[in-house]
């Protein structure tokens, strides 16, 4: 008895497991908590500032403790889907023989006991049974069954039917509900996401994930250059980024990417989750005058550059200030916004070793012993693009599924297994008639609608070839 009892354990969980309310209810919790992932913040995707503007520090915590702010990599939601999956495995083992059995040994003869039992069936008087059968095959070919004609030793009848893959539907749907979860589960213990943030002409290796180690990638990614596009009221329209992989040295691939347009590279994806300004300089464009009054010369110089202006002399950006005040002769830093920029340059001269400081928008009066003057003409200053990077391994299975979901759902709501058969039999009296049944598995009513005109049909052609018949000579029926 013990024995016995240690043995029913686990069919009695395994049987749990395969219940429907089981496979409902589990499901219900998956929909919820990935709900739940959506309407909470989750890490890494969110910053960290914008987390904790959103919640209270104690919520914050509370949220992080239950792992609900980084739901999918929870361990107790990959728990769920692996029970899930097991519902559906149990569920599916336990009622597939039967269905099987069903799908590839269709019920071709039906015997008296079937055909009393058949809630949709008529009888149908005939004269002769060959003529009835011919009659019955001609309109299931024409309804689409595609009859065939089922020989027995001492009778022989038709069987047509259409659509028999829908009966195996529920177990399509099932395996694009496990290929979905194998996905979200391969992607909850190998998947990762994290940010990268670059400057034009920056390339890097590192993905920086919000908890845990920095990642460092078999290649790096370049910013060749990003930008903003806006909407006549000022409001951002779009983000972009001129991507390049780098491997070895060598560009392997290029793309400019936007919101929801990733570039993708060995299974890590780059997306566009951001753009700003750093508050830093890119570079100036100034025009530099010699003091003997030649023609103006036009320069592009960045941060601690150095730029050629004769053989003699050479200038260099020493420092900018985007938002500058002078007091008491000197220039001081108010704010980082660009709004009023003055540039600290250093003139030098090659033969003399001598160095002059120049202020170029500042409103301090020009270095005299400087030979040139300068004017400022632009401005471009350094931006950034923030690039969220994630590796999901899963997908392809994930993708796989819902593809596979869709064609099942199809077949769940589109299409019905219909099954018709027609057998000559003899009455209780002794007269011939043509049984006629038929059934689907779903959408009944729209079923005994077509099966009824189906009857209809082979009723008045076979009472035409009756008239026919009789008028026919004696001799012509004595073989039948």
């Amino acid at each position: 008895t013990m024995g016995a009892n240690v043995h029913s354990v686990p069919r009695k969980i395994w049987q749990t497991l395969g219940a429907i309310k089981t496979g409902v209810i589990l499901l219900i919790l998956v929909v919820l908590l990935s709900a739940a992932g959506t309407v909470i913040l989750q890490r890494p995707a969110t910053e960290a500032e914008e987390m904790q503007r959103a919640y209270s520090p104690q919520m914050l915590r509370l949220l992080d403790a239950l792992k609900l702010t980084d739901v999918f990599h929870a361990w107790w939601f990959v728990l769920l889907l692996s029970l899930v999956s097991l519902s559906i495995i149990s569920a599916s083992i336990q009622r597939f023989p039967n269905a099987w059995r069903f799908f590839s040994r269709p019920y071709k003869s039906p015997d008296e006991t079937f055909r009393k039992a058949l809630p949709g069936h008529v009888l149908i008087p005939i004269n002769n049974e060959e003529t009835a059968l011919s009659v019955a095959e001609r309109a299931l070919q024409k309804a689409g069954f595609r009859p065939e004609r089922i020989v027995r030793q001492n009778s022989f009848s038709l069987f047509g039917e259409r659509n028999r893959l829908a009966e195996m539907a529920v177990y399509i749907v099932h395996t694009s509900l496990l290929l979905i979860f194998l996905g979200g589960i391969v992607d909850a213990l190998y998947g990762w996401r994290g940010f990268i943030m670059l400057t034009r002409g920056q390339e890097s290796s590192q993905v920086k994930p919000q908890n845990g180690s920095a990642r460092n990638l078999p290649f790096a990614v370049r910013c060749d250059g990003a930008g903003q596009e806006n909407y006549a009221d000022g409001s951002p329209k779009r983000w972009w980024s001129d991507l390049s992989v780098v491997k070895d040295g060598q560009v392997i691939l290029r793309k400019q990417i936007v919101v929801n347009d990733p570039l993708v590279y060995r299974g890590v994806r780059f997306y566009q989750a951001s753009y700003g300004n750093t508050g830093k300089l890119d570079s100036l464009v100034l025009t530099a005058t010699a003091r003997e009054g030649q023609d103006p010369q036009e320069f592009k110089i960045g941060p601690n550059e150095t730029h050629t202006l004769d053989a003699d002399t050479t200038v260099r950006l020493a420092e900018f200030i985007p938002d500058h005040v002078v007091q008491d002769g000197h220039v001081y830093a108010r704010s980082t916004e660009l709004e009023n920029p003055a540039a600290h340059l250093v003139v030098e001269s090659k033969k003399s070793g001598q160095a002059v400081n120049v202020w170029v928008g500042s409103g301090l009066e020009e270095d005299a012993a400087s030979p040139y003057t300068f004017r400022g003409k632009d401005i471009q200053m350094a931006y950034f693009t923030g690039l969220e990077v994630s590796h999901e391994p899963g997908q392809w299975s994930v993708w796989a599924g819902v593809v596979l979901m869709g064609f099942g759902l199809a077949l769940v709501f589109y299409f019905a297994h219909k099954r018709v058969w027609a057998v000559p039999v003899r009455d209780a009296r002794g007269q011939l008639k043509l049984w006629i049944g038929g059934t689907a598995n779903k959408n009944k009513d729209a079923f005994e609608q077509q099966f009824r005109k189906l009857v209809e049909q082979i009723e008045s052609e076979t009472k035409i070839s009756s008239k026919a018949g009789a008028e026919a000579p004696a001799t012509a029926l004595a073989g039948k």
